[in-house]
């Protein structure tokens, strides 16, 4: 599968600089291989701040059948709005295509 997700690991703000090292060095080993993994400090002063690490991946199997299949009811829900839009226009096959069919844009 070519498509890939974006993953987090939070981190809380406050542990020992011992313990974030360890838990930095955890989080890496356990990368996938070409994960363009990237650190951001995120939060603020009210809400308290995390250390997120994001990271892509390739889909799971069951992520990408259930892409699949996402995809596939979305595709037939717009080709049977455009089909009742054509009907609402009088827009029919007799009519030369250049001139008178709207075409659907995923």
């Amino acid at each position: 599968m070519n498509r890939r997700i974006k993953e987090f690991v939070d981190i809380g703000e406050h542990v020992s600089l011992d313990e974030l090292i360890e838990r930095l060095g955890e989080v890496r080993d356990l990368l996938p291989e070409g994960s363009e993994a990237e650190l951001r400090l995120r939060g603020d002063d009210v809400f308290g701040r995390k250390i997120t690490i994001a990271y892509t991946r390739e889909l799971s199997d069951e992520e990408a059948e259930m892409e699949r299949r996402y995809t596939e009811t979305s595709r037939e829900a717009k080709v049977l709005q455009l089909e009742r839009l054509q009907a609402e226009l009088g827009i029919n096959d007799d009519v030369p295509a250049a001139r008178a069919s709207l075409r659907m844009v995923a």
